[in-house]
């Protein structure tokens, strides 16, 4: 059964970081383009006023988010697990419970893609979310990991797409102040 085709909105959205760590980024395949991508969706989420959860994984051990999106993410929640399924963690569960009745659908991004990433959309449609994956915005310790996981993620039917993709989905059209305000990173 194929699913009717829409278009995201807004007010239905979260967008979800996952595990972007200090220890773990170096070690990821293609690391700037996913800290970039992210970095996008975070802008977008700010503008188009979209819940934003993050998480890390044993920071202990993997340390806080990278710099970058630290910098960019100080309001948000961001509980430790050491779950590879964050929605199996109990603090993340209560954030999700804390989103507005109209989210149905998570923006995920974040590392690793054939773990976390991976386990975390299985727990969003176990929990009944559309899981709309960015495909540039996760990624591997390994190129062949990460496509091994994005190839598991669509087999389980969710939406892969980069994130200029999903930005432009959820701006509509050009003209308007939300499409200005996110014009400068775009460029």
């Amino acid at each position: 059964m194929i699913n009717k085709p829409s278009f995201l909105r807004p007010e239905q959205c979260c967008l979800y970081i996952v595990d972007p760590q200090e220890r773990l980024m170096p070690q990821i395949h293609g690391a700037e383009v996913v800290e970039q991508n992210i970095i996008l969706m975070i802008h977008l989420a700010k503008t188009l006023a979209i819940p934003v959860l993050a998480n890390t994984q044993y920071k202990k051990g993997l340390g806080p988010l990278v710099p970058g999106l630290a910098g960019l993410l100080t309001a948000v929640p961001c509980p430790d697990k050491t779950e590879f399924n964050g929605l199996a963690n109990p603090a993340v569960r209560e954030e999700f419970a804390k989103l507005p009745s109209l989210v149905d659908t998570i923006l995920l991004c974040g590392v690793e893609s054939h773990i976390c990433i991976y386990q975390t959309a299985v727990g969003a449609l176990l929990a009944g979310y559309n899981v709309r994956v960015v495909a540039d915005g996760i990624s591997a310790r390994t190129a062949a990991n990460d496509q091994y996981g994005k190839q598991r993620l669509r087999e389980l039917g969710t939406v892969l797409a980069p994130a200029e993709m999903i930005i432009y989905e959820l701006l509509q059209r050009a003209g308007t102040e939300e499409f200005k305000a996110m014009l400068p990173y775009l460029k």
